[in-house]
């Protein structure tokens, strides 16, 4: 298969014509979130020309058939840890001395400073957490952090990427799509679009969402105009993580094998007289992998396979750690699997008062979970290939207003803010670029988001310029209109 049958669409491949086969599979795809219509969208791959060979289960991937990287890259897949409501970089990984001396000193953009503590003024507001330099590369961290502090020399952090959007939802998609406006394809599904995914019984691209979906809704992981099959595909956080996971009672798996051998039987008779319906042979397969998932979705999705050890490794069974650690527990479960891309979301971190609590509850919550899980990856070898990526949808400002003295918090900024990544080719044990004294704006290699994102794609071994698909008459990529790679984030020997 050519690198540009495989990266680009031909225009009877988008939804510009309403009578073709991809606007039927649309329609079927949106009929549901059940096991059914995630196992069609999965199987539609092979029509489009994207998730093609795989294996019943091993991440083993098939070179030969798997759409090839246009690089040489060491990360083959990404686990990508979306921090929602804005994470103080000031607060977390980017401290800020200056503030102890402008603490409560009145914020005015003319540069004039006042000590005043009148209601509706804003002030700069110091960082209550004390920070450490951790691990042999000193990297900045708040106290707080103490379990990722352990890992510190496997993390890269970057200190100058700046986005265009104040708003939680335009932000959010921004960082997830490259389009404030929604409605364009997630990260996800153009790596999965570009690289396949390995195993045909999962699909390429997994969201583990809070109770709640994040600002935005599922468009954060939606596939736009791409085929439907690289949507990503969210697992309830309470009850089956997949509806109709489980068969229906009293209906056993030989009872099951045996309608669907007629139900295919009748299916393919039917086919063979309306050769030209498209849909019949995509529905015999659809019913063929809802089978296979039935038998191997639960298996992967019980942690109660891993050790007792491990799973307190990740702050499984306490407080406040347990709903994370089993979203991280899963993840490397899910990456082990074949899963292309996982992205995992916590959130509230939207803290506009009180951030000493709030971010220390927040911090708690996700502290643990996530250095076991660099440290798991690294034991078992997939840490190299595995890219982590940490971030939220902008920083916070060195400022806020005050409220009887004590609600301390931080506001919106699209200026400043912190993202690090771990694992598969990035330059572990460094920190690149930095903000301004105050914490308010990036000042050293400073870049928009959409340049974080097509480093992204380069660790993973593809160029956002080949990378495009054609839609309303041009070529699309996730930058939207082309960008470069931020010098510095990816190691001096990226490739395998």
């Amino acid at each position: 298969m050519s690198t540009e049958s495989t990266r680009l669409a031909t225009p009877s491949e988008t939804s510009g014509e309403p009578n073709s086969a991809a606007a039927r599979r649309q329609f079927l795809y949106g009929l549901g979130a059940s096991i059914g219509s995630i196992a069609l969208s999965s199987l539609l791959v092979d029509e489009a020309g994207g998730m093609t060979g795989g294996t019943s289960g091993a991440a083993d991937e098939d070179k030969t058939q798997l759409p090839q990287p246009h690089f040489a890259a060491k990360a083959k897949r990404c686990i990508f840890l979306m921090m929602e409501g804005g994470p103080s970089h000031i607060d977390t990984f980017d401290p800020k001395p200056k503030l102890d001396e402008y603490h409560l000193r009145e914020f005015v953009r003319s540069g004039e400073e006042k000590s005043a503590m009148e209601s509706g003024k804003r002030y700069y507001v110091r960082s209550p957490f004390r920070f450490i330099k951790a691990g042999q590369s000193g990297a900045d961290m708040a106290e707080n952090w103490q379990r990722l502090a352990g890992v510190a020399d496997e993390l890269c952090f970057y200190r100058g990427c700046q986005v265009d959007s104040v708003n939680h939802p335009s932000a959010m998609y921004q960082m997830n799509t490259g389009n404030r406006l929604g409605g364009d394809p997630a990260i996800g599904s153009w790596v999965t679009y570009g690289l396949g995914s390995p195993n045909q019984n999962l699909p390429g691209f997994i969201v583990l969402p809070e109770a709640s979906h994040p600002q935005g809704g599922p468009s954060n992981w939606g596939n736009g105009y791409l085929p439907a099959q690289h949507q990503g595909t969210p697992l309830r956080p309470h009850g089956s993580p997949i509806l109709d996971l489980e068969p229906p009672a009293g209906v056993t798996r030989d009872r099951q094998r045996a309608n669907l051998d007629l139900l295919a039987k009748l299916n393919s008779a039917h086919a063979l007289r309306h050769p030209e319906d498209a849909e019949v042979a995509a529905r015999i397969e659809n019913y063929e992998l809802a089978f296979r998932m039935q038998t191997q979705v639960p298996e992967l999705l019980d942690l109660n396979q891993e050790t007792a050890a491990t799973r307190d490794e990740y702050g499984i069974g306490r407080e406040p750690t347990d709903r994370f650690g089993r979203k991280c527990l899963l993840a490397r479960r899910l990456i082990e699997q074949g899963v292309r891309f996982v992205q995992l979301y916590h959130g509230t971190w939207d803290s506009h008062d009180y951030i000493a609590r709030a971010h220390a509850q927040l911090v708690g919550a996700v502290d643990r979970p996530i250095a076991a899980l660099i440290g798991d990856l690294k034991r078992r070898g997939l840490l190299d290939e595995t890219l982590v990526v940490w971030c939220g949808e902008f920083g916070r400002t060195p400022d806020n207003g005050v409220r009887g003295g004590t609600a301390y918090g931080r506001d919106h900024n699209i200026r400043a803010m912190t993202i690090w990544m771990a694992g598969g080719g990035v330059n572990a044990g460094r920190t690149i670029g930095a903000t301004d004294e105050l914490g308010m704006e990036a000042v050293e290699v400073v870049h928009p988001i959409r340049d974080f994102h097509v480093t992204l794609l380069r660790l993973l071994g593809l160029d956002d310029n080949r990378l495009t698909y054609y839609h309303a008459g041009r070529f699309k990529q996730l930058s939207q209109f082309g960008g470069r790679v931020i010098p510095g984030l990816m190691s001096a020997n990226p490739a395998g």
